[in-house]
């Protein structure tokens, strides 16, 4: 759990100031050194060329061995007994590298889900393989601005099998399990289903980012395992998405330093007319353009974990608030990147493309920067009253 400071000024005593803990700080650099030596550019190439696009033996060592799959998931429940600070630690490191593996479907998502659903055997079992990463899993379910929308629901339930379409699942064509919403007599449901059931149809798509896969999935009388009914579905998969839209943020902070960095040597090395090209006015401003960005990313992200994690402000408006900043930050420090780097910024060869693909795809994951800009105001312009002011943490004792 972040900390706070201790020796604060006197005229200052009711504001706060938060930093990571020794703990976290070691989790980070644990995580950096094993995504350095597993998720380098060229085994990220390789990765995302193969099938599937990850390697199983180092997703199973992240959860196995490093434990970072389920670092905010109770002890009780197989977990370490983290908390969501922790996961975004890792995440963030993780992002810096574009690790490839189902982490938007298994960590960002699923696990969230199911800590979120009532104990179960079903729940229980597939929440401790997935922390150790003996399986991975995808959520097929519709979002808007990741808020559930329930109106989308269009998989149907009839007993215990499901039956529908539902596109562009994220990691849903290398998933080995799918957690499903689908509208039953009774309501909306959270459903397992087996990913190589026979009455499951995966279409995999082309996109843009090749690190981050998509399928269309198709059930046709699938058998299903129920996780939680309607009277629990639809706040499992609201919670999923708060936290799936908090940690794509600090991915995205993770990504965006790591291309602020890699500028920031390239200006010092690049000489142009004898002279560094980090000397000239222009690129400086444009650097520090960067900086702002990603810090005020960075701000943003890990006040969305926080009130996620200790209720210090409302989740909807703090993850919708990271999701806007942080998607806008991460496409335009990846742009700048590219003028930066001049004609090679441009080429296959070079890493920009890589994490300018990635920018580009996770600013529409769970809802675009307009979207989430779009319902920050609605919560705090069009829903306000008289008697009741939007709360906005501050810095201050509540």
């Amino acid at each position: 759990m972040a900390e706070e400071l201790a020796d604060q000024p006197d005229n200052v005593a009711d504001q706060y100031e938060y930093r990571f803990t020794d703990e976290q700080a070691q989790l980070r650099d644990a995580v950096r050194k094993f995504s350095a030596e597993h998720f380098s550019e060229e085994k990220v190439r390789e990765l995302m060329e193969s099938d599937p696009p990850f390697d199983a033996k180092v997703w199973s060592r992240l959860g196995g061995e490093l434990g970072v799959l389920g670092l905010s998931v109770p002890e009780a429940d197989g977990g370490v007994g983290g908390t969501l600070i922790d996961q975004a630690v890792a995440i963030e490191e993780l992002g810096a590298r574009l690790a490839c593996g189902p982490l938007f479907g298994t960590v960002y998502l699923a696990i969230p889900a199911l800590v979120a659903a009532p104990a179960g055997a079903v729940r229980d079992e597939l929440l401790a393989d997935l922390v150790e990463g003996r399986r991975t899993a995808a959520v097929a379910a519709q979002d808007r601005a990741a808020a559930f929308d329930a109106d989308a629901v269009t998989v149907t339930a009839a007993g215990e099998t499901l039956s529908g379409t539902v596109d562009r699942v994220v990691d849903g064509g290398i998933a080995d399990v799918l957690l499903v919403a689908a509208r039953g007599s009774d309501g909306i449901g959270l459903y397992a289903v087996e990913a190589d059931n026979a009455g499951v149809q995966r279409t995999p798509l082309a996109t843009l980012d090749l690190t981050r896969s998509q399928a269309d999935v198709t059930f046709a009388d699938a058998p299903a395992r129920l996780i939680a009914g309607a009277d629990e579905a639809p706040r499992v998969v609201e919670h999923a998405f708060q936290v799936g839209a908090a940690l794509l943020a600090v991915e995205q902070v993770g990504a965006a330093q790591h291309l602020l960095d890699l500028s920031v040597e390239y200006a010092k090395s690049r000489l142009q007319f004898g002279r560094p090209i980090g000397s000239f006015q222009a690129v400086k401003h444009r650097l520090a353009n960067l900086l702002v960005d990603v810090e005020h990313a960075r701000s943003t992200a890990y006040h969305a974990v926080w009130a996620l994690a200790n209720g210090s402000d409302d989740p909807a408006l703090a993850t919708s608030i990271a999701q806007a900043v942080c998607s806008a930050a991460l496409t335009h420090v990846a742009t700048d990147t590219i003028q930066v780097h001049g004609g090679i910024g441009f080429t296959w060869e070079h890493q920009a493309h890589l994490y300018y693909k990635r920018a580009t795809t996770d600013a529409v994951l769970l809802g675009s920067a307009e979207q989430h800009r779009d319902r920050v105001a609605a919560m705090v312009l069009d829903a306000a009253a008289e008697d009741r002011v939007p709360r906005v943490a501050d810095g201050r004792t509540a």
